[in-house]
């Protein structure tokens, strides 16, 4: 890898005038993308790259918080900074953010931008079957893993099925487990978007970023709805994939 490093450096720098920092934050993010760095490796440390292309460790930190905003590089607290993983959901289990991000080693987390009891609205209302005026419970969240912000969402519970919105700490789902709701199924549409300003600010993202939108409504086995969730991801870090199936010939 080292080799390839220093060779990728200098054509960087030879090929275009930009501060140095630039120049190894372009080595990086090509190395990954022609697969020299791979998923879940360590980079070399701040002083080993550092020596070994001529650089000071304030040039390198800088490069490599700039693909750490950008979501290719991931740091962990005594352990050094890695390759990120795209995250692959599928679209045939019904699983959480929570869950999604545990099986991969990740520690997920939630800000709570909004978090209270509100009247639905008539969008609300189609979407969970309520009757107007009916008592919903909305969170607003900025969902990361290891620090990096991966998506924003809305999420609408019915009063009826959550009481309390202090129940939910960190995962919706834990919560309803905890009540002993056992979401059965869950119908999702996806499609591709571009963030706003506010969104891309709380992301950390340039405004215009590509993203994917979700939602979702998930029921029980009775049919009630018991979720109606509206999801923003960041496009460079997941990838969503869903198994088909021909019919059966007659």
């Amino acid at each position: 890898m080292e080799p390839y490093l220093v060779s990728e450096f200098r054509r960087q720098a030879q090929a275009r005038r930009a501060p140095a920092y630039q120049h190894l934050r372009r080595t990086l993010q090509h190395a990954i993308e022609n697969g020299e760095l791979t998923a879940g490796q360590a980079l070399p440390g701040e002083r080993e790259l550092g020596k070994l292309l001529d650089l000071s460790r304030v040039t390198v930190r800088k490069a490599i918080a700039g693909l750490v905003a950008d979501g290719l590089l991931l740091q962990r607290q005594g352990a050094g900074t890695f390759v990120a993983e795209r995250i692959v959901k599928s679209f045939s289990r019904l699983t959480s953010f929570t869950d999604d991000l545990r099986a991969r080693g990740l520690d997920p987390r939630s800000t709570f931008l909004e978090r209270g009891v509100g009247e639905v609205t008539p969008e609300e209302a189609m979407a969970l079957n309520l009757s107007p005026g009916a008592p919903v419970v909305r969170y607003y969240r900025l969902r990361t893993a290891d620090g990096v912000a991966l998506a924003l969402e809305r999420t609408v519970v019915p009063l009826a099925v959550l009481p309390d919105p202090a129940l939910v700490e960190n995962s919706l789902y834990e919560a309803f487990a905890q009540l002993g709701i056992r979401p059965a199924r869950a119908l999702q549409r996806l499609r591709a978007i571009a963030f706003d300003a506010e969104q891309a600010r709380l992301m950390g993202l340039p405004e215009g970023a590509p993203g994917l939108f979700i939602e979702r409504r998930t029921f029980l086995d009775d049919g009630r709805v018991v979720e109606f969730t509206r999801s923003f991801y960041r496009g460079d870090a997941y990838d969503f994939v869903a198994e088909l199936q021909s019919e059966s010939a007659p």
